[in-house]
């Protein structure tokens, strides 16, 4: 009898398409050892600057970081430990986990100065860009934005948002499901999606569907991220089981909401890591050095490192652990260090990590 109730509850695990919540331990897809083994990450600076639930942050050439706050529509500019206001976006429609979001510096920055910038309208969630020009008295000011992709459906939750340019010179967005579950399925569907545009927002030429669709199946992606060897990673909300870390294929389906964590059922991509309590992780930003991803956890309040070789993650190690509060991004900085974005304590703060312990 208790063969058959073994063989029960796994034939329940399958049918149910998610994966093993017994043990609420994260992990990997492979036994990678810990590239931090021994490592012990050091708080060398905490930039108290009086940010309000700030989302992202890019770095300019000069060094100055650029930062989102998702309610007030602002953005900063931190340089030398000092912050200014360089201008309040216009037409964002904040609520819940909408407003301003995911910024991305263009590639060719030095040239056409432009910002680009995830927002949640009226109507939707989009990208514009604007342009960030140097003021006569040293300042930055933000120029008029113009929409560069629209139409990616809005909620008061799940909205996605994170963006950034990938190797290829692409820029590839994050959205949410926006709570409509027959979105991530629907390969003409902009909800519960990686999004791979050019520069000017058209469907990037390659793209698996023909369409601005990269990879579908995902419930809220927060998190973009590549590796040395070219491949993209993103971290992923789970519902109230399953936070993941996945390796980004073109016109792959991560399953959502018809699976979630790494199930093996056929026609679904399985996570590389997975957090089976969302207690523990909630994972928002992502950053890769070396051999090594750095996620920031909002629910779990740490940062979690995990190791990376080829297509394969080892589990994940925390650190930090309900020290700072939720953690929102992690950003490396042209000095090396790590740039860690804390979240929801108004005012929130700047912790740069030093990588060597």
């Amino acid at each position: 009898m208790a063969g058959l109730a073994w063989l029960a509850c796994s034939l329940s695990l399958v049918l149910a398409g998610c994966t093993n919540t017994t043990d609420n331990r994260p992990t990997g897809s492979s036994t990678v050892p810990p590239a931090t083994a021994g490592w012990s990450p050091v708080v060398a600076e905490r930039l108290t600057v009086g940010l309000q639930t700030p989302w992202a942050a890019v770095f300019l050439p000069d060094g100055t970081a650029l930062i989102s706050e998702r309610d007030s529509a602002r953005l900063k500019a931190v340089r030398n430990g000092a912050v200014t206001v360089v201008g309040q976006v216009p037409g964002v429609a904040a609520g819940g986990e909408g407003g301003l979001l995911g910024l991305a510096l263009s590639p060719g920055f030095a040239a056409d100065r432009y910002l680009y910038l995830y927002l949640t309208a009226a109507e939707d969630n989009r990208v514009v860009r604007a342009r960030v020009e140097e003021t006569a008295d040293g300042g930055l000011a933000l120029g008029a934005p113009e929409a560069v992709f629209t139409g990616i459906p809005k909620a008061g939750t799940h909205n996605g948002g994170r963006i950034r340019f990938g190797p290829d010179g692409f820029l590839y967005v994050a959205t949410g499901d926006s709570q409509r579950r027959d979105q991530p399925q629907d390969p003409n569907a902009l909800g519960g999606k990686i999004l791979r545009l050019t520069a000017d927002g058209q469907p990037a030429p390659g793209n698996p569907f023909g369409n601005a669709v990269y990879s579908l199946g995902h419930r809220n992606v927060q998190g973009l991220a590549w590796d040395g060897s070219g491949q993209l990673w993103a971290s992923e909300f789970g519902p109230d089981k399953d936070d993941e870390l996945n390796l980004i294929l073109p016109g792959a389906n991560y399953g959502w909401p018809e699976v979630t964590g790494a199930p093996q059922r056929q026609g679904f991509q399985d996570a590389k890591a997975v957090w089976p309590s969302t207690a523990e992780s909630s994972p928002s930003g992502l950053e890769i050095i070396g051999s090594t991803a750095y996620l920031g956890a909002l629910r779990g309040q740490r940062l979690w490192t995990v190791p990376l070789e080829g297509n394969a993650a080892g589990d994940p190690v925390a650190h930090f652990t309900r020290e700072y509060g939720r953690i929102r991004d992690v950003v490396r900085a042209p000095d090396g260090r790590l740039w860690l974005l804390t979240n929801g304590q108004n005012p929130d703060f700047v912790l740069i990590l030093a990588l060597q312990g």
